[in-house]
């Protein structure tokens, strides 16, 4: 099994109990690089892999090739964690690492801690209250939209459909004894609550 951890922003202390807990218990642990390496050193003895900061394409699916190659044979035999800096399913280095092993090891369970992202970083630091809706971007084109506060999830998809999105996902009370998630789109009900989100992706 390959876990992304989050560690949050660069304070230790802003690791998540689970993070701990699942760096103190993997059998191997990677980063991407020394701020992530020194980050997990209280709780594991982490080995970097290179992912350099190039364009050429080519080089770089030799290079996701060859990592996801070492990461797949340790973790088909137990529990690796791969640390990272802010949050693995936000701009992350282990979204691209998980769609290389999806291609080439898609027998290898993959999993994902949360971790304190950027966005919600500078908003701490900065004083910023966001109190309604934002947009993130990195300068690409918007490709997802994340909906919180669905209580009318069936129309919020229909809307989304005439902006060109396709792919649906319903949440709800997320990580709690309740949590409800829902990928087809034919049964995301008409009903959501406070809680309620939907992903949409074009």
């Amino acid at each position: 099994m390959l876990i992304g951890v989050g560690l949050g922003p660069g304070d230790p202390e802003l690791l998540t109990l689970k993070a701990v807990d699942v760096l103190k218990n993997s059998d191997k642990v990677y980063v991407p690089g020394r701020l992530a390496k020194d980050l997990v050193a209280p709780y594991a003895d982490a080995e970097i892999l290179e992912f350099p900061m190039i364009r050429d394409i080519e080089v770089l699916n030799s290079l996701w090739k060859e990592n996801a190659d070492r990461v797949a044979e340790e973790a088909r035999k137990g529990t690796v964690a791969f640390g990272l800096i802010g949050d693995p399913n936000f701009f992350s280095t282990f979204s691209h690492l998980k769609k290389v092993m999806r291609k080439h090891y898609p027998d290898v369970e993959l999993a994902t801690i949360p971790g304190i992202s950027s966005i919600t970083s500078f908003a701490a630091r900065t004083d910023v209250a966001v109190e309604s809706s934002f947009e993130v971007s990195d300068g690409s084109d918007v490709g997802y939209m994340i909906h919180l506060k669905a209580t009318q999830p069936k129309s919020i998809v229909k809307q989304l459909e005439t902006e060109g999105y396709t792919e649906f996902i319903f949440a709800e009370r997320l990580f709690s004894d309740n949590e409800l998630i829902i990928r087809k789109k034919e049964e995301i009900p008409e009903k959501g609550n406070y809680f309620s989100i939907i992903y949409g992706k074009k």
